[in-house]
C-alpha cells in the first residue's frame, strides 16, 4: 500500500473515524433467534433448525455464535472497535 494511502488511514483512524465494513442489518434472524436457541437447547440440528424456521445452516450458526459469545445486541457489536 502507497505510504499516502497509509498515512491517510492513519490520520483518518486518529480523528475517530471507523475504518472497515460496518455491520449490517439482521432483522429476520434477529427476530427469530429465540426460537433459535429454543429449538437448539431441545437438541436439533442447525440444518433442521433452519429448514423449519426458513434460514440457513449458516444463519443458525451465525445466531448461535451470537449467542454463545454474548454479543446478540445490535450493530454495536465491536468487530471494529478502535
Amino acid at each position: 500500500m502507497p505510504w499516502r494511502v497509509k498515512s491517510g488511514l492513519a490520520a483518518a483512524r486518529a480523528r475517530g473515524k471507523v475504518l472497515g465494513r460496518q455491520p449490517g442489518q439482521r432483522p429476520k434472524s434477529d427476530r427469530l433467534a429465540p426460537k433459535v436457541l429454543a429449538l437448539a437447547a431441545a437438541g436439533r440440528s442447525y440444518r433442521l433448525i433452519g429448514r423449519e424456521l426458513g434460514l440457513s445452516k449458516n444463519t443458525v450458526a451465525a445466531i448461535l455464535k451470537r449467542a454463545r459469545d454474548g454479543s446478540a445486541a445490535g450493530p454495536g457489536d465491536g468487530r471494529n472497535a478502535p
